[in-house]
């Protein structure tokens, strides 16, 4: 069991004639992922990775052909707010958005968008997700997951890659990886992810990822309080960062005294979250 993507998923690549999104391509087919379509407009009617898979020159097409549910966007950050809207307009129920530096403007509208649609987004300036041995839907190694019953959110995809590794290294499994991305505006929050995880009869714990800048995380620490019943543990990137530094990612900045990795921490822990002091200290929180 898992959230969001599983072995029936069937997936369309926005970008897939590009460098990253055939080399991506490349790495999902071989993982197991259902890939039945990519979309580039202008190259419909070519086929890529030795004639395995169509491309189309607009998401509905590919959609009617092939029977796709969710699309994985590997195109420019000018043309990706675009993506995001011709995603949602064929109907399709899951987005995840790869591409970084989508200006915040962009993504308000495509958020104000979304929310009168039945799509989902995950991120944008996200790794993806991954189901092990299933499905994995972006750029997350397969190679470091394996099945299990712990599932993990994570707004930073290198910390993302650490953790699931250190899983993997005691032998714990996941049941799916979500990364929602580290911009200030994006489709897929941890609320949403712990939501599902909680409704997920094959999920029993939970790992949140989070860093400095913004609220989510004391958002999340809320709704654990009032809905979740299955542990959760987290870890807070950004502890030592200098204040009013930009931290890598665009939401990771710390304004007006709020966003403080210590105030992140201190809502978690006051809900019952034990927090590590560093993502390979997790497993040990786990057990």
């Amino acid at each position: 069991m898992s959230i969001m993507v599983n072995k029936n998923t069937r997936l369309l690549v926005q970008g897939i004639t590009g460098n990253e999104g055939l080399f991506h391509t490349e790495q999902m087919v071989a993982y197991g992922t259902n890939v039945v379509a990519g979309v580039t407009p202008g190259k419909g009617g070519e086929w890529v990775l030795n004639g395995k898979i169509p491309v189309f020159d607009s998401i509905r097409i590919a959609v009617e052909a092939t029977g796709a549910n969710t699309s994985v966007i590997f195109v420019p950050a000018r043309f990706a707010s675009d993506a995001i809207f011709e995603a949602a307009d064929a109907g399709l129920e899951l987005i995840v958005c790869i591409t970084e530096g989508i200006p915040v403007q962009d993504m308000m509208r495509v958020r104000n968008y979304l929310d009168q649609k039945q799509a989902r987004l995950v991120g944008p300036n996200c790794p993806g997700l991954l189901t092990p041995g299933e499905t994995k839907v972006g750029i997350i190694p397969g190679d470091i997951a394996i099945p299990g019953k712990v599932g993990v959110i994570s707004r930073s995809g290198t910390l993302t890659y650490e953790v699931l590794y250190a899983l993997k290294q005691v032998g714990m499994g996941v049941s799916t990886c979500v990364g929602i991305g580290g911009d200030p505006v994006n489709g897929t929050s941890f609320i949403d992810c712990l939501s599902m995880f909680e409704d997920d009869p094959h999920t029993e714990k939970a790992v949140l990822i989070g860093e400095i800048g913004g609220s989510d995380e004391e958002k999340a620490a809320e709704f654990i309080a009032d809905h979740m019943t299955k542990p959760v543990v987290a870890f807070i990137a950004g502890q030592t960062a200098p204040p009013g530094k930009r931290m890598g990612h665009a939401g990771a900045i710390v304004e007006g005294g709020s966003g403080l990795a210590s105030d992140k921490i201190k809502a978690l822990e006051a809900v019952g979250v034990r927090v590590a002091k560093h993502p390979e200290q997790i497993p040990d929180l786990l057990k």
